[in-house]
């Protein structure tokens, strides 16, 4: 995974407004207490960081993966 897919998925699953606050602001307890933005930072896995804000979310596996295809950045 790579980091504009991390962007553009949260984007979609959250909402470009609330996908930059969850990023930036949300502590996120599985990636040793690092907001997504500065475990992106400090190198840790784009997949790791995507999956942790989506548990600490409670966003379910089938949401967290596909945008359809007519609302994918082209």
């Amino acid at each position: 995974m790579r980091r504009s897919e991390f962007a553009e998925l949260a984007d979609h699953v959250f909402g470009p407004s609330l996908a930059r606050t969850y990023t930036h602001d949300l502590v996120l307890e599985e990636i040793g207490g690092l907001s997504a933005a500065e475990a992106l930072e400090r190198g840790v896995a784009v997949r790791a960081v995507w999956n942790a804000l989506c548990d600490a979310m409670e966003i379910p596996e089938s949401a967290r993966w596909e945008i359809p295809v007519e609302q994918r950045r082209r």
